[in-house]
């Protein structure tokens, strides 16, 4: 079972050599990469959240596995969809999904599924994989299990939360191996950029606290359009659960710090969990 890329020419470059050169320009080549236990990266095109994103990957020793989840746009397929085996096709290179990992997740997780169809078209995945293609080109590549959320139910998000701490917990600590945890999202849409930046204040806030009830407060409050809260709740459940103890903000910014466009932004927030 092998995906295609869906987002390909749009959000990052399609060749091979034009996307290595795209991702080494967003890394921060002064961060010392460390042993971290979860992440939070935003999606959007890498000419607009690249940057952002590539300042939390500068920062992360990536593991052999990385459980990557995200929003699904689409609608399509279940509301927990696990991308079960198979692998990923990105410009110079290939994927390969965890399936020993994934089918762990679908055994102890009842609300999970085995789907592909909510994978197909979606990108907030995908545009994930040129950083960790990239970063680990020189040893093993890494392996993913794919996973999108099409609800935003709390108590759903934490349980799949607390279902995946149990798993890791099975493995060693961040340095021991332990797969790494990512949640794709970004912050406010579609907005002035100064409403936008107040507005992700609170939701920077409450993730720096660790706090997922807070972050609902916050988003339901100021009536924020982050995209990906219920893989954000997840995450934070998870960590939480795991013994983490500090979220840091690594950089924020919106799209208009890329266009110029101050009108009408999207905010792209990068922590690093541990």
């Amino acid at each position: 079972m092998i995906r295609p890329p869906a987002v390909a020419g749009p959000f990052y470059s399609a060749s091979a050599e034009a996307l290595e050169e795209e991702v080494a320009r967003c890394l921060d080549r002064s961060a010392q990469p460390r042993p971290t236990l979860a992440a939070i990266s935003p999606h959007a095109g890498l000419m607009y959240s690249g940057p952002v994103a590539g300042s939390v990957y500068s920062r992360i020793a990536l593991p052999e596995t990385v459980i990557l989840i995200g929003p699904n746009h689409s609608g399509i397929g279940p509301a927990v969809s696990v991308y079960p085996e198979g692998s990923w096709q990105m410009p110079g290179g290939t994927l390969s999904v965890d399936w020993d990992l994934a089918r762990k997740i679908l055994a102890r997780c009842p609300q999970a599924e085995a789907d592909t169809s909510a994978h197909q078209g979606e990108h907030c995945l995908e545009v994930q994989l040129p950083f960790l293609q990239s970063l680990r080109k020189s040893v093993r590549p890494v392996q993913i299990v794919p996973i999108v959320l099409g609800t935003r139910d709390h108590a759903l998000c934490r349980a799949i939360g607390d279902c995946l701490a149990a798993i890791l917990a099975q493995y060693g600590g961040a340095s021991g191996g332990r797969p790494l945890l990512i949640a794709s999202t970004d912050m406010n849409h579609y907005e002035a950029d100064a409403i936008t930046r107040e507005k992700d204040r609170h939701a920077i806030a409450a993730i720096e606290h660790l706090a997922p009830n807070e972050l609902v407060t916050a988003v339901t409050a100021h009536r924020i359009s982050m995209c990906g809260i219920a893989p954000t709740l997840a995450v934070l459940h998870a960590a939480r659960a795991l013994g983490a103890a500090s979220a840091t903000l690594v950089r924020y910014a919106t799209s208009g710090d890329q266009n110029g466009d101050r009108s009408r932004v999207v905010g792209y927030a990068g922590f690093t969990i541990e």
